[in-house]
């Protein structure tokens, strides 16, 4: 299901569900066993510690059911959110005592907590399995984009999605593996497949569809009740991102998205201005500090300021931390930075990582060039360059750049043209899916890219 213009999927929103009535119910029972002092006052409070624990289990990527997917993986992460979580709520009570339940109460419930956590995680995986709960998938093409959208289901397991297999129009390749399922049958095939398996999605990912696309047996499933879906749209709730190797015009000119209202620019906007005021105030130490550094090790100057195009193709001068050294394109050539590329600097290293190159851009969204929330503002020779080899690559300038965006939280920095494909799948995904909710979840994320350390070159 779509929550907030991402796509969640209900696997990972019932166990996030569950563990939230667990947390909450142990630190309550814990409560009530120390008979705390009117209990039904301090609801809030236990309400307070379990958003704070369950805070530490989404920071330690215990939601993402790909990357755990082992008992041994969620014993280890969890047990780090749950470390995590008493470190954040000791310094909490030492700031603010009067927050407190009472005293032991967090620690008499962890214990209880983190064995029902897991308990209800093995069960869940259990029951899930036992019952045959995926929902059985056919695919009706066997060329790349087919392939592209197969693999990317088979390698997660936040979807529960079982793929039955292709079809084929050639009968003699029946039988051939494509990715791991095989080739099951031809379109005269389709009715007796879905009849012999169940089938309660079809796929289409024919790259062309002329007198290959098997209308009638898609007309029938589809009056079945069957959902029948582009291969496109499949890949998009998947993975977050939209698959443009094999998109057509057509797809973006009639599918729903792509739409921003101006009440939601308005709100988008007041947005931009709050966070950026709020950031220049809290961040102006950091900001003093990480020039003092620049200075020091390197010299003047202190910002880096450099042409990127923004919203509609419009250019305008960047400003940022100098990370590299002065001469780092003597050659006059722009250059992508790379990983351990030598031309960064010690302070530089450090303040990309930790994001503080960055903050310079709050005047940008101040006084309106950028947004908070956005596709990477690039250099117009990369852009150039890019949208030459990259299809659909001028729409990522529909709205304005940000400092952060879905793609810089969910990919790497990128130095490469696969790269630059990649994060504008990730883009397009944005810009179609734009709103005020998306855009607070992504700055949600990109606390916990900033705090681990994720995707900076």
């Amino acid at each position: 299901m779509q929550l907030f213009n991402r796509y969640v999927s209900t696997r990972s929103l019932t166990i996030f569900a569950g563990e939230l009535l667990l947390i909450f119910g142990s630190l309550a029972l814990a409560a009530m066993i120390q008979e705390t002092p009117d209990l039904a006052a301090n609801l809030w409070k236990i309400a307070l510690v379990t958003v704070i624990c369950q805070l530490c289990l989404y920071y330690n990527d215990l939601y993402d059911l790909t990357l755990v997917h082992s008992n041994r993986e969620l014993v280890v992460r969890l047990l780090q959110a749950a470390g995590a979580a008493s470190i954040v709520l000791a310094a909490l009570y030492s700031l603010l005592p009067q927050l407190m339940i009472g005293s032991g109460i967090f620690v008499s419930a962890l214990f209880v907590f983190l064995v029902a956590i897991l308990g209800w995680r093995l069960a869940f995986n259990q029951v899930t399995g036992s019952l045959k709960l995926e929902e059985r998938i056919l695919f009706v093409g066997t060329g790349e984009t087919a392939r592209k959208v197969a693999r990317q289901i088979l390698d997660q397991h936040d979807f529960p999605y079982r793929i039955i297999g292709f079809i084929d129009h050639d009968p003699a390749r029946v039988g051939e593996r494509i990715v791991n399922p095989a080739i099951v049958g031809t379109p005269t095939d389709i009715d007796r497949l879905i009849r012999m398996h169940q089938v309660d999605r079809i796929v289409v990912g024919l790259s062309d569809r002329r007198g290959t696309l098997p209308v009638e047996e898609l007309l029938r499933a589809k009056m079945a009740g069957i959902r029948v879906e582009d291969a496109t749209t499949t890949y998009e709730r998947v993975t977050g991102k939209i698959l443009i190797d094999d998109l057509r015009p057509s797809w973006l000119i009639f599918s729903d998205g792509f739409r921003v209202s101006r009440l939601t620019r308005l709100m988008k906007r007041t947005i931009d201005l709050t966070l950026s005021l709020v950031l220049a105030i809290l961040s102006l130490p950091f900001m003093l500090l990480t020039a003092l550094a620049i200075w020091l090790e390197d010299g003047r100057p202190i910002l880096y300021r450099q042409e990127r195009v923004g919203e509609n193709g419009r250019t305008f001068v960047l400003s940022k931390f100098r990370s590299m050294r002065k001469d780092a394109e003597k050659s006059g050539t722009p250059l992508w930075a790379k990983d351990g590329d030598d031309r960064i600097t010690r302070v530089g290293g450090i303040i990309r990582k930790t994001r503080l190159d960055e903050l310079p851009q709050l005047w940008n969204v101040i006084r309106g060039a950028m947004s908070f929330v956005g596709p990477r503002p690039e250099r117009p020779y990369f852009v150039d360059e890019l949208s030459k080899a990259i299809p659909f690559y001028q729409q990522r300038h529909a709205v304005k750049p940000g400092i952060t965006g879905w793609a810089q939280v969910k990919y790497r920095y990128g130095s490469s043209l696969e790269d630059a494909t990649e994060k504008l799948r990730y883009d397009l995904y944005y810009i179609k899916h734009l709103s005020v909710f998306f855009d607070l979840t992504i700055v949600f994320d990109t606390v916990k890219v900033v705090l681990f350390r994720k995707g900076a070159a």
